[in-house]
């Protein structure tokens, strides 16, 4: 990437962080931590990696995007807002009646989202049918991205979708697992340790990348890397942090499901000043 290209990408983490912070705290109620773990994840992807259009967010040769941590929306809807999906004030409706921000995502209300998710395990085998569905439909180019958290791996069915992937060869489809370490109950070492994450996709059949998650730089690498690899599925590997970006959230499971009051909202926006 360039140099204007990375100041940017940086502008836009911060203000993704920011309208994350802004929306749970107007919600009483959300994900900030899993949320701020992975916005250079998301904003890497959809400001320079993903083919996509907010125009004509149905384009038959756009790029998917799964957010399998369908509990971090927080993300993905800033993602949205930011690149001209929804407009910016409507952020600060989350989880309110008769929003179009749900606290999970819901592809029947908001444009620009591909599958509604939340039951955590799903999201990798959503990917593999939307790649199944696009090979059966001679659309060798789009690729599905499928965004996992590490606590997310616990679940049987994530590697039961990594051996399906790998056995049909499905090259047009890119995890990425945010491996923040945290989940609800605590470190996920001693909730259910994960073991080597990159060894595990690699015996699945997997090319696997490891990266910094908080790089712009490092994860456009990574995620292009992944997106050329025609051979087999690719991972990459985000080594993040937990609330990253405000002093108060990060590296704590407390922050899983619990919203910033207004004196913490002020102080987290001080901190998050372009």
């Amino acid at each position: 990437m360039s140099q204007p290209d990375l100041v940017h990408v940086a502008h836009l983490c911060q203000a993704m962080r920011r309208d994350i912070i802004e929306m749970v705290a107007a919600a009483g109620s959300g994900h900030p931590g899993g949320s701020l773990s992975a916005v250079e994840i998301v904003a890497t992807l959809y400001s320079s990696v993903m083919k996509h259009d907010p125009a004509d967010p149905k384009a038959p040769g756009r790029d998917r995007f799964v957010l399998s941590k369908g509990h971090a929306a927080p993300v993905l809807y800033a993602a949205l807002a930011e690149t001209g999906y929804l407009p910016r004030e409507e952020l600060t409706t989350l989880r309110k009646l008769g929003s179009r921000l749900q606290g999970h995502p819901d592809m029947h209300k908001l444009p620009g989202v591909e599958v509604s998710t939340g039951s955590l395990g799903q999201g990798l085998a959503l990917a593999n049918g939307m790649a199944l569905a696009l090979r059966l439909d001679g659309n060798a180019e789009s690729t599905v991205f499928c965004l996992l958290g590490d606590g997310e791996l616990q679940e049987g069915s994530v590697w039961e979708a990594a051996m399906a992937a790998a056995h049909y060869n499905l090259s047009n489809v890119v995890a990425i697992v945010d491996l923040n370490g945290l989940q609800i109950d605590g470190p996920t070492c001693e909730v259910m340790d994960l073991g080597n994450v990159l060894e595990k996709f690699a015996a699945f059949g997997w090319t696997v990348i490891t990266c910094d998650g908080h790089s712009v730089e490092a994860m456009h690498d990574a995620l292009t890397r992944a997106k050329a690899e025609r051979e087999r599925p690719a991972v990459v590997v985000a080594r993040t942090m937990k609330g990253r970006g405000v002093s108060f959230m990060e590296n704590l499971c407390d922050w899983h499901g619990k919203a910033p009051n207004a004196d913490e909202c002020a102080r987290a926006l001080v901190e998050l000043a372009d």
